[in-house]
């Protein structure tokens, strides 16, 4: 193997895969290439889906589908049946409807399983008879060093000291740095400045960034820059909405005897006031997408990305920002399901720039949605059609906005780089129940060292790509500022969207 081969295998490598703890919840499974079935030359990738499910997109014959799925399941004694539709999911035209894996036969030897279903049925009935067929892969978002105990990436292995042991087998040490309280890890800081200048009235509208992730605290930079829970037009909730599971005001709900605040906790509120800081006249919508207590689940975003279709049909929509992904295991043939992609095109396609953090494994592998950016080079998954806007990738650079952090993703499907590393930005009140190294009194005050996870300051620092992504959908917005006034007609709009998206990425017309 030359030099130059052996590089882009390193840089293409497959990522770490996650413990299985971490997604016992939604019945995960993690699809190991070096033990999955293989047929017709079909060697997947590693990934992550809900083990007994399969997702078939409304873009093909769902009964067509379910029969020659039924055929070989009833082979292994199982059964396909379809999961009841809700009310938001029935009356999307672009979306999935799910089906369920079971056992059928007492003589049944093997587990249901998706992709053992989908690869036979594939192997017996052709490769295009399961056309729209796939995974309901599990997407994370989860920046760089959550906390010192917890993996810093997805597809992390267990080891819990990963962040401070040089000599593991999993991502480098240097990469690991980051996960490091003063080397870019969640940690709180000081900041004695203004807020950012907003002001009281913007004509003729603002410009509006939404965000799908954990929600977003109140905090008195925010407060009168971001909604919260505003429904879809039929008066349907977006996303989570219980109080109890809130990640933004409960820092710890996973292992709540653990004293931790969690990995994600926090996470929209940071991402809210990069926005804020890049666009202070931005209105920015907050929706929870992201649950407290697991990974996303792919089909469930397909939903809650249709509502927000939907929902900008009566209201503009500017910018949205996504900070999350996953790796698909044959991104690159038939094989490749693109549902999540026609729904972000119906966004798109009314002017709004859809913004997309690239990962945090250093890998060059693409992670979607971000992957569904025009490449600069090679043949991507889907095409970007003419008459929509380009989903807009973005790579984290370091402190000395030059260079790329080690941690981002690259590769010819990232177009646009922003400072993700040790960035500085809103936090919830929270308090944790790590302790400062030392205290004492004197002189009638009490002094110690810092707490690692107080936060009552309001303000921390942290690290990933998922905060990237939220820095480039600021500049994007502040750029449509100076433009609003040309009106909000579908043409206004996307010209309005493209002379933003030129300038902050290296994508052109």
């Amino acid at each position: 193997m030359n030099p130059d081969d052996r590089k882009r295998q390193e840089m293409d490598r497959q990522p770490d895969l996650p413990p299985r703890w971490s997604v016992e919840t939604i019945d995960g499974r993690v699809l190991d290439p070096s033990t999955a079935l293989v047929v017709q030359g079909v060697k997947p990738k590693a990934t992550v889906y809900v083990g007994p499910r399969l997702l078939i997109s409304k873009s093909v014959d769902f009964d067509g589908a379910m029969e020659v799925l039924e055929a070989v399941a009833s082979r292994l004694g199982w059964k396909v049946e379809e999961e009841p539709q809700g009310e938001n999911e029935s009356r999307q035209e672009i979306g999935v409807r799910r089906v369920t894996l079971s056992v059928a036969s007492p003589d049944a030897t093997l587990q249901p399983d998706a992709w053992t279903l989908l690869q036979q049925t594939r192997d017996q009935f052709t490769v295009e008879a399961v056309k729209g067929v796939g995974l309901d892969h599990v997407m994370y978002s989860r920046p760089v060093g959550s906390d010192p105990f917890h993996a810093s990436n997805p597809f992390h292995a267990s080891n819990p000291f990963h962040a401070s042991n040089p000599a593991t087998g999993e991502a480098s040490y240097p990469v690991a740095t980051y996960a490091l309280p003063g080397s870019g890890g969640r940690q709180p800081i000081g900041y004695v400045g203004a807020p950012p200048l907003r002001r009281r009235s913007v004509r003729p509208r603002r410009p509006v960034v939404a965000v799908l992730d954990t929600g977003c605290a109140r905090h008195p930079w925010l407060n009168r820059a971001v909604k919260r829970a505003e429904t879809a037009p039929d008066g349907s909730s977006i996303g989570y909405v219980t109080p109890g599971d809130n990640l933004e005001k409960y820092g710890d709900l996973i292992g709540q005897l653990d004293g931790l605040i969690d990995p994600l906790a926090g996470h929209g509120t940071f991402i809210a006031g990069l926005i804020h800081q890049a666009c202070p006249d931005a209105e920015i919508l907050s929706w929870r997408a992201v649950p407290a207590d697991g990974p996303i689940v792919e089909s469930d975003l397909i939903t809650i990305l249709g509502q927000v279709a939907d929902l900008a049909k009566e209201r503009p929509i500017d910018v949205l920002s996504l900070s999350m992904g996953y790796y698909h295991e044959t991104p690159k043939d038939v094989l490749f399901d693109g549902t999540m992609h026609e729904v972000l095109l119906e966004l798109t396609r009314r002017g709004t720039v859809v913004v997309c953090s690239a990962g945090n494994d250093s890998t060059s592998r693409p992670s979607f949605p971000a992957g569904f950016s025009p490449w600069r080079e090679g043949e991507p998954p889907v095409k970007t059609p003419a008459d929509s806007i380009p989903i807009v990738s973005v790579g984290a650079l370091n402190p000395d906005n030059k260079t790329d952090a080690l941690f981002s993703n690259a590769g010819p499907w990232v177009r646009s780089y922003a400072p993700g590393a040790a960035l500085f930005s809103t936090m919830p009140k929270f308090q944790g129940g790590l302790q400062p190294v030392a205290r004492s009194k004197a002189f009638g005050r009490r002094r110690e060292s810092i707490d690692p996870d107080n936060f009552s300051g309001g303000f921390g620092l942290w690290s990933g790509t998922s905060f990237a992504a939220p820095v480039i959908a600021g500049r994007i917005a502040a750029h449509m500022l100076g433009s609003m006034s040309t009106g909000d007609e579908l043409v206004a709009r996307m010209e309005r969207a493209w002379e933003a998206v030129e300038a902050n990425s290296d994508l052109t017309r």
